[in-house]
């Protein structure tokens, strides 16, 4: 059975010190597309129990979303997640970034992270992500050196969603003109918080919480073709 990799932040606080960490809806809603064709696996930088961003828990109470917080499964996978320096690139068909404004603190400054992006494009295998969890892919590289965005089309959280929460201090770069300036060519649906995926090849991205299950979708469509 294939494998995908799902990805968390370690990190529980925003530049201004509020609360933050992984986005429950947009590791549950893909977690729920994917896990009956694949095995998943959890991992984060420090490893296991990965913070959550407790508004997310508020905000979403879906059943999908609830479902994931009383999983068992899902309760053993986050207290055994990896460390990134634990994973092995060959145990997995794809990784997939989860969101959050966690991510964008850490993942993106971690070395360990930006080499294992770079590993996964390397092989041609799936590289996916949500929302903020876009911006963990900001170092991957390709066999060249050239940014895995150079050329491709991308999304993420947008800079217009990132000013309507009121976040945009809390966070070192705004996604949208970061990896823009790498040669991204981003994308975004025409209203305001609505699902959008974008498939550029190996690249598979999502914009925001309402896209998690698309990207879910995308990514089972990629592995789906391979077999």
């Amino acid at each position: 059975m294939s494998a995908v990799l799902f990805v968390y932040t370690s990190a529980n606080k925003t530049l201004t010190g509020a609360q933050t960490g992984w986005y429950l809806p947009e590791a549950a809603h893909a977690y729920y597309v994917l896990a009956p064709h694949f095995k998943i696996d959890f991992t984060s930088p420090s490893g296991p129990n990965p913070p959550i961003d407790e508004s997310s828990v508020q905000a979403y109470t879906d059943t999908g979303s609830v479902n994931f917080l009383n999983d068992e499964t899902v309760k053993q996978k986050l207290a055994n997640a990896k460390k990134l320096s634990e994973v092995n690139v060959a145990d997995y068909a794809a990784i997939y970034y989860v969101g959050g404004h966690g991510p964008v603190i850490d993942l993106p400054f971690d070395p360990v992270n930006g080499k294992l992006v770079s590993e996964f494009w390397a092989a041609g295998k799936v590289v996916s992500a949500v929302c903020h969890g876009t911006a963990a892919l900001l170092h991957g590289v390709d066999k060249s050196g050239a940014s895995i965005f150079a050329g491709r089309k991308f999304t993420g959280f947008s800079n217009t969603e990132e000013e309507t929460v009121g976040k945009v201090k809390d966070i070192p770069f705004l996604l949208e003109d970061k990896i823009a300036s790498l040669g991204g060519k981003y994308e975004k649906a025409e209203a305001l918080w609505g699902a959008h995926v974008v498939v550029d090849g190996q690249l598979i991205t999502g914009q925001n919480p309402a896209s998690a299950a698309g990207v879910g979708e995308a990514i089972l469509q990629a592995l789906k073709g391979e077999n």
